[in-house]
């Protein structure tokens, strides 16, 4: 493993990111494998040089992600590898944005669904069966990331708050990365995984289109939810 260099951190990257990006580049090199034990918080708080509850956080956002687990008494511990072409895409450091990232629009983008659900006119209705149409038409050309952003822009649209979409285009170039990075990863998987994500997009709008607001939120959250996770998955995964 990469010995750690306090000081070393790059700018705008916080501690907590820091430990966060160290432990997955652990982890997709191998030097913690699968159900193996994390080192403890006050090892790991002085591999990294910070303070524990800098650790606890770090921790708290990989068990998010899916990577590891924790037993009461004993520790936490590996649940899968960190996909290894992931440092083919983007730094390593780059990943804490992209979970906060996602974080954030399934908190935002569910609501928006859910609004969209219960708000949307006849127009709007064209414009989200239009952008998931062209989500069809590009999945096994290219990467679509573009066509992606247009289907959420959409339903952010339809929610008849104009906040929302604002919001989305405050963090575009965060979705940018983040869509890249997943859908790159994607086109090296199977196709029916390309299917599955295709598939989710049209549960969000079956929702909208009965205009079931619980339905549609809940849909957009299982669709961010599951992508957050399939960035992370490891190789072993379909």
């Amino acid at each position: 493993m990469a010995d750690y260099q306090p000081g070393k951190r790059a700018a705008g990257v916080n501690r907590v990111d820091t430990v966060y990006a160290g432990i997955i580049e652990a982890m997709s090199n191998g030097d913690y494998p699968e159900q193996s034990r994390l080192p403890t918080e006050t090892e790991l708080a002085q591999q990294y040089g910070v303070s524990r509850p800098t650790v606890r956080e770090a921790l708290s956002r990989l068990r998010l992600d899916g990577l590891i687990a924790s037993r009461r008494g004993s520790g936490s511990y590996v649940l899968r590898r960190p996909d290894r072409n992931i440092k083919r895409f983007a730094p390593i450091e780059s990943l804490a944005d992209v979970q906060r990232c996602f974080a954030f629009r399934i908190a935002l983008e569910s609501a928006a669904a859910g609004l969209a659900a219960e708000l949307r006119t006849p127009r709007d209705l064209e414009e989200i069966r239009r952008a998931l149409e062209q989500l069809d038409r590009v999945r096994e050309s290219d990467l679509g990331v573009d066509e992606d952003r247009d289907f959420h822009v959409s339903i952010a649209r339809a929610s008849q708050n104009v906040f929302f979409v604002t919001a989305l285009e405050m963090i575009a170039d965060q979705m940018r990365v983040a869509m890249q990075l997943s859908r790159s990863l994607s086109l090296e998987k199977s196709r029916s995984r390309r299917e599955l994500v295709q598939a989710e997009h049209r549960e969000i709008v079956t929702a909208i289109e009965k205009g079931s607001a619980t339905d549609a939120a809940e849909a957009m959250r299982l669709h961010l939810g599951n992508a957050r996770r399939r960035l992370f998955e490891g190789p072993q995964s379909q």
